[in-house]
């Protein structure tokens, strides 16, 4: 693993009001490795409705999860969905989609 990732996520907050409001906010930050997914798996993807653009390596015990965004520098990934490989603890598995920043 050979960079470094900031896991973002989603909570909600009460407003005080009866209403929610929803706050992004920085949970951990993680060793990984940002690879290119194999034309196989692009396929599979696009047969289901997803823009998987990278895989995401990460610890084993990270705490990853759909919806999570992944941020590198300027480039942030939304997580589509994790995975374990068949060897438990081994790694975490994270298909992403490369997302662009506005502006």
């Amino acid at each position: 693993m050979n960079t470094q990732v900031s896991v973002w996520r989603i909570s909600r907050i009460p407003d005080g009001m009866g209403g929610w409001v929803d706050s992004l906010s920085v949970v951990s930050s993680e060793r990984a490795r940002i690879s290119q997914p194999l034309a196989r798996e692009r396929v599979v993807a696009d047969q289901s409705g997803a823009l998987l653009s990278h895989v995401v390596f990460l610890p084993a015990d990270a705490d990853v999860r759909r919806g999570d965004e992944l941020r590198e520098g300027a480039r942030r990934f939304e997580v589509l969905a994790t995975f374990e490989p068949s060897a438990p603890g081994t790694y975490l598995r994270a298909d992403c989609e490369l997302r662009q920043a506005a502006g």
